[in-house]
């Protein structure tokens, strides 16, 4: 049996990406994609099952990276770190930029995640990404206080609030379509805005 040729793939695929950018998913239109990939319908139904399995495709690398990011970011239990290190994991200076830089590398992907996802699986991808970060930054900061490095009580819901919040200011940039230079000088204003270590009550560690 020969193997199906894939090399179509990568032209349907930019072609997908192009037009979703543009319109969003709701409104992309199938049509446009194949003909600017000229490919038939027909080509594209064989590959894919239809617009969101398309548009899935096409941010699947960014999805990837995102959680592979995410994982290695938070791979190490509270319990372990010591109170320096726990402290530290707040500061943003140093990890915000990390994380423009990362996400910077998914421009297109991230774009699309944040604001061209209405009808995939991935339309509540601002609330989920939230959530998934609440449950891991909850849990260092329940250490810390266990350990007395702060006093301040908040639970998962206020963490929650505070991160969507946090997160939105990370959003934007790429909503609006923000330089790298432009990014740069946002993500100096947003470690100015969020003092983790004064709203969380953290103390010196010695």
């Amino acid at each position: 049996m020969s193997k199906p040729d894939r090399s179509i793939d990568p032209r349907i695929l930019e072609s997908a990406k192009k037009e979703f950018l543009a319109r969003g998913f709701e409104k992309a239109s199938l049509k446009t994609i194949c003909g600017d990939a000229d490919v038939t319908t027909g080509a594209l139904y064989k590959r894919f099952k239809g617009k969101e399995d398309l548009f899935c495709a096409v941010v699947a690398d960014t999805v990837a990276a995102l959680h592979a990011f995410v994982e290695k970011r938070s791979a190490a239990p509270a319990a372990t770190l010591t109170d320096d290190a726990l402290v530290s994991a707040w500061n943003m200076d140093d990890g915000m930029l990390t994380w423009f830089r990362f996400l910077y590398q998914y421009h297109d992907g991230f774009v699309l995640l944040i604001s061209s996802a209405a009808g995939t699986r991935y339309a509540n991808f601002q609330h989920d990404f939230a959530e998934t970060m609440t449950t891991k930054t909850h849990e260092y900061f329940l250490e810390a206080h266990k350990r007395g490095l702060t006093h301040v009580d908040i639970s998962m819901e206020e963490m929650h609030i505070l991160l969507s919040a946090f997160w939105t200011t990370v959003y934007e940039p790429f909503i609006h379509g923000y330089t790298w230079d432009q990014i740069e000088a946002h993500s100096k204003l947003i470690c100015k805005l969020f003092n983790w270590n004064r709203v969380l009550g953290f103390h010196a560690t010695t």
